[in-house]
C-alpha cells in the first residue's frame, strides 16, 4: 500500500478521500488554487501544495510536479477536472506515478465517447444511433443532424457531469447548440470536441458499479438509478433502481462487465446505460466514466464497500477480496446533491461565504448511517463563481425504498446552509412528488416538476419573522434569544408612560419587492405586523448556536425551528431546510423607498427611463448577442454570464434600444448595471 498520496481536486471529493487516507494511516497531500488557499481540504489534508490561478487544477504537469515534490507513489484524480483526461494518465506514467484508476488506454479509450461506442457495440452491447467521429467540425456536424434525426443531443466528447450538453428538437437550433456546447466543452475540459446522439425522450438513467484488478477479476456491485436530472446535471440518485426486475438487472451487470473487460479496466468505473421508461430491458449504452462517480455513496450503504479504499488498494497491485457472488445488496439507498443555487430564481448560482453550516449531527463517510452528510465546506469558507456549485451531498438509507425517503427528508429539513443560497427546500418538494416517491421516473420528470411548481408558502410567515426579530435585535447573532433586550439603551420601543412604540424595519427577499414590518415587545415576545396581513405574536427560546424555537401565535402558539445569522444588512433565515436571505433596509432605504412609490404613482408608468438589466450572480461575461443600439424586445437575451460553468443569459425587461455597458470576458458581481434598455420615449 502506499504511504503518501496526492489528492488532485478540491471540495467534497478531496474531502472524502482524505477521510479514507486518513483512516488507513496514508499521508494525503492536497493541491490548492488561489481561490481555494483557505478551504476545508486545504485544512484537512497534511500537506498542501500551492498552484497558482483558478484553472490551475486543469495543468497534469502541475499535479505530477507537486506529486513528486511531496514524495507521493500516487494520485487520486477524483471526479471532474482531470480525472478522465488521458494527459495526466500519460503524465503520471512518464514519471513513475500510479494514477488511482485505469490503465492509459482505458482512459483513452472511453475518454472519447465517439471510440468507446464503436468499441462496445463489437462485443455486442446495444448503442445509441449517433455520430462516430470526434473530430467533426460544425458543418460536418450541421451536415450529420438529419441522418441521426431529431430530436438529438449534442454532447462534448470529453468530460461528463452534463456539461455542455444541448438538446436540440429542430435543426434550426442545431447552430447555436453547437456554439454554446463547444464554449462550455473548452472551459470546463480544454477540449470543444463534440459529439450528436439521438434524444430518447423519456429514458431512465441507470448505471452500474464496476470494479476490477490488474489480475482479470471484474465484479459489478449493483446498479444505481440516476434519472433525477436538471439540464443533464444528475441532483438525486438512487440504488438499486426501481425500475428493474430481477432478469433485467443481471442482464445490465453482465453487460457492465463486459463493457470493462473490452477495455482491460483496472479500478473503479460506471457503465451509464440508457434505459426507456416504457420498457427497461430495451437498455442502451452511453458511456463509460472512469473514475470515481459523485453518487457513489449510494452503492456504499447498501454494499458495504468503501469505493475510495478499493480504489487505492487495486492500484496498489491488490487481487479483488471478493467475488461476483459475494456481492449483496441489503436496503435501499437515496442521495441528494445540495448546491449553492436559487431554484426559486430559475437556478442562478450564488455565492459568497458560508457564515454557517450545520449538519444536523451528521457524519461523512462510508461509516455513517443510517445518515450521512458530505461535504466540502464548513462555516467560514467562501463559495466562488470558479468551481462547480455542489457544497454536499445527503444521503440516507433503509430497510426500503419508502424509508430512505423518509430519513433523506428529514436530514435536509434540519441541515442548514446560511451565507448562500441553496436547493434544499427545491429537493425536499422534488422527493415529495407523487411520480418521485412511486418511482415512475424518467429524464424529463425535473423540468415537468419546475415548470409546475411555484415556491410554497407554508413557511412564509415563519420566516419573515424570524427575520424581522433578527433585524430589531431580538434574536442577536451570539445566539442568544431575546424576549425585550435587558439593555436600557436597546431600540425595543420603550416609552415613558406609553405602550411601547413599535420600530419599523424594510426587509427584501432576492428578487421580491419589499416588505415593511412592525416590531413591538409585549411582554416577554414581541408582536410582529407585516404590511397587509395579520399580526403574529412570537416569543423565541434558544436551542443551541444559531438555532432557535419560535413560538408562532395567530389563533394557537405553533412552535417552528429556525435558524438565523445576521451578517451587516442581510438577515438569513432557514426554516424546515428551506433558507432565504433577507435585505434589511435601513431608514435612508425605506425612505428612497416610499418616494419612489409615490413617483410611479403620479407618472401612470412602470418605466419613466431607461430600465436597468442587472447581473443576477457573480460571472464573466461569456458573450453579449446583440451589439450596442441594437433593437430588443422583451425576454431578449442582451447578456450571457458564465458562472460556475454553466451560461445565464440575462433577458431585457422591456422592448427598447439596447446599450451595452460590459464586454465579453469582463468580471461582473452580483447586482451590476451589464446593459440599459431605452424604451421608445423614455427620458
Amino acid at each position: 500500500m502506499f504511504t503518501t498520496v496526492l489528492v488532485a481536486n478540491r471540495g467534497e471529493i478531496a474531502c472524502r478521500v482524505i477521510a479514507t487516507l486518513r483512516r488507513l494511516g496514508i499521508r494525503s497531500v492536497a493541491v490548492a488554487t488561489d481561490p481555494d488557499a483557505g478551504a476545508r481540504h486545504v485544512r484537512e489534508a497534511d500537506v498542501t501544495v500551492p498552484l497558482g490561478p483558478a484553472r490551475a487544477y486543469l495543468d497534469p504537469d502541475a499535479i505530477v510536479a507537486a506529486a513528486l515534490a511531496t514524495g507521493a507513489q500516487a494520485v487520486h484524480p477524483g471526479y471532474g477536472f482531470l480525472s478522465e483526461n488521458p494527459a495526466l494518465a500519460r503524465a503520471c506514467a512518464a514519471a513513475g506515478l500510479v494514477l488511482v484508476g485505469p490503465p492509459v488506454e482505458a482512459v483513452e479509450t472511453m475518454a472519447d465517447k465517439v471510440a468507446a461506442k464503436r468499441l462496445v457495440a463489437k462485443h455486442d452491447v446495444p448503442v445509441l444511433p449517433g455520430t462516430l467521429d470526434a473530430g467533426l467540425d460544425d458543418d460536418a456536424l450541421l451536415a450529420a443532424g438529419a441522418d441521426v434525426g431529431f430530436p438529438l443531443l449534442v454532447k462534448p466528447v470529453a468530460g461528463g457531469g452534463g456539461k455542455g450538453m444541448e438538446v436540440v428538437r429542430a435543426a434550426a437550433d442545431l447552430p447555436a447548440a453547437l456554439a454554446s456546447a463547444r464554449r462550455v466543452a473548452a472551459s470546463a475540459f480544454g477540449d470543444d470536441g463534440l459529439l450528436l446522439e439521438r434524444l430518447v425522450d423519456t429514458p431512465r438513467h441507470v448505471e452500474v458499479q464496476v470494479l476490477a484488478d490488474a489480475h482479470g477479476a471484474v465484479v459489478h456491485l449493483g446498479e444505481r438509478e440516476c434519472t433525477l436530472q436538471r439540464r443533464h446535471q444528475k441532483i438525486v440518485e438512487e440504488a438499486p433502481s426501481p425500475a428493474l426486475d430481477d432478469a433485467t438487472r443481471a442482464r445490465l451487470g453482465a453487460a457492465a462487465r463486459e463493457v470493462a473487460r473490452s477495455v482491460g479496466y483496472v479500478g473503479v468505473g460506471t457503465v451509464e446505460f440508457l434505459v426507456p421508461a416504457a420498457d427497461p430491458a430495451d437498455f442502451a449504452f452511453i458511456e463509460m466514466n472512469t473514475r470515481l462517480q459523485v453518487e457513489h455513496p449510494v452503492t456504499e450503504m447498501v454494499t458495504g464497500v468503501d469505493l475510495v479504499e478499493a480504489q487505492l488498494r487495486v492500484a496498489a497491485g491488490e487481487p479483488l477480496w471478493f467475488a461476483q457472488e459475494d456481492v449483496r445488496v441489503t436496503g435501499h439507498a437515496v442521495e441528494a446533491r445540495v448546491y449553492a443555487e436559487a431554484p426559486d430564481r430559475g437556478f442562478l448560482p450564488s455565492a459568497g461565504r458560508v457564515l454557517l453550516l450545520d449538519a444536523a449531527g451528521a457524519a461523512a463517510g462510508p461509516q455513517a448511517g443510517p445518515v450521512r452528510l458530505d461535504a466540502g465546506v464548513s462555516t467560514g469558507d467562501v463559495v466562488t463563481g470558479d468551481y462547480d456549485p455542489m457544497l454536499a451531498k445527503a444521503v440516507a438509507h433503509g430497510t426500503d425504498r419508502a424509508q430512505a425517503l423518509a430519513r433523506l427528508d428529514g436530514l435536509l429539513s434540519r441541515v442548514a446552509v446560511l451565507g448562500v443560497e441553496t436547493n434544499t427546500g427545491f429537493l425536499r418538494d422534488l422527493l415529495a412528488d407523487d411520480d418521485v416517491r412511486a418511482g415512475r421516473l424518467d429524464t424529463g420528470l425535473v423540468d415537468r416538476f419546475v415548470a409546475a411548481r411555484s415556491a410554497s408558502p407554508a413557511d412564509g410567515t415563519a420566516h419573515l419573522v424570524a427575520a424581522a426579530l433578527l433585524a430589531t435585535g431580538a434574536l442577536d447573532t451570539a445566539g442568544v434569544s431575546a424576549g425585550p433586550s435587558l439593555d436600557p439603551w436597546a431600540g425595543d420601543g420603550w416609552r415613558l408612560n406609553g405602550p411601547p412604540a413599535a420600530q419599523v424595519v424594510g426587509l427584501r427577499p432576492p428578487g421580491g419587492d419589499a416588505v415593511e414590518v412592525r416590531v413591538t415587545a409585549d411582554g416577554d415576545g414581541h408582536v410582529v405586523a407585516p404590511d397587509g396581513t395579520e399580526p403574529v405574536r412570537v416569543t423565541a427560546r434558544s436551542l443551541t448556536g444559531a438555532r432557535w424555537s419560535l413560538a408562532l401565535a395567530v389563533d394557537r402558539p405553533v412552535a417552528v425551528p429556525v435558524t438565523a445569522v445576521r451578517d451587516a444588512d442581510v438577515a438569513w433565515v432557514a426554516v424546515d431546510g428551506r433558507a432565504t436571505p433577507w435585505t434589511v433596509l435601513d431608514r435612508t432605504a425605506l425612505a428612497a423607498r416610499r418616494r419612489a412609490a409615490r413617483a410611479t404613482t403620479a407618472a401612470g408608468a412602470t418605466h419613466a427611463g431607461p430600465v436597468e438589466v442587472r447581473a443576477q450572480m457573480q460571472g464573466r461575461v461569456a458573450a453579449t448577442p446583440h451589439p450596442d443600439g441594437h433593437p430588443v424586445t422583451t425576454g431578449t437575451p442582451v447578456v450571457v454570464v458564465e458562472a460556475m460553468k454553466m451560461e445565464h443569459p440575462l433577458l431585457a425587461p422591456t422592448a427598447g434600444t439596447l446599450r451595452l455597458v460590459v464586454r465579453p470576458g469582463d468580471q461582473v458581481r452580483l447586482d451590476q448595471v451589464v446593459a440599459v434598455v431605452e424604451p421608445e420615449g423614455a427620458s
